[in-house]
């Protein structure tokens, strides 16, 4: 069990395989940042960076699933997003963090900008079978 989830509600698992996809969970993460009281531009914050990870697993990863999870320390929430692929993972994490790096046609500011829009970010890569982000923004305390 996560230390996180103290009290929390259940996580909802949101699939990853279309645009269609994409957009339902930019839908489920805005819904979800309001519940756990987040002020409009943390909202925007998590949202965006939720969905630059989802695109990642969807374009890079060959999709994959993202869970969403209200979470609670004491005198404070925060909402976890965790996004799940099965595809080549990340060869060379270091420099994928480097704003301007892209293996694909976008600008090159995903995951560094995802991390920077985040409390906590934590990346597990295996070369060949997959990647895992998870990524946590607290309120402010209470």
């Amino acid at each position: 069990m996560d230390p996180h989830d103290v009290g929390g509600p259940a996580a909802a698992t949101h699939p990853l395989h279309s645009e269609d996809d994409l957009l339902a969970l930019r839908h489920a993460v805005r819904s979800a940042t309001i519940r756990a009281g987040f002020e409009l531009v943390d909202q925007t914050r998590i949202v965006t960076a939720a969905s630059e990870l989802a695109r990642n697993a969807y374009v890079h990863g060959g999709g994959g699933a993202c869970e969403v999870r209200v979470v609670r320390r004491p005198g404070r929430r925060g909402l976890r997003v965790s996004v799940t692929d099965h595809g080549p993972g990340i060869t060379d994490l270091d420099t994928s963090f480097v704003d301007g790096y892209s293996t694909g046609a976008g600008p090159g500011h995903g995951l560094g900008g995802a991390r920077r829009l985040m409390d906590e970010f934590h990346i597990h890569t295996t070369p060949g079978q997959g990647t895992t982000v998870v990524a946590v923004r607290w309120t402010s305390p209470s």
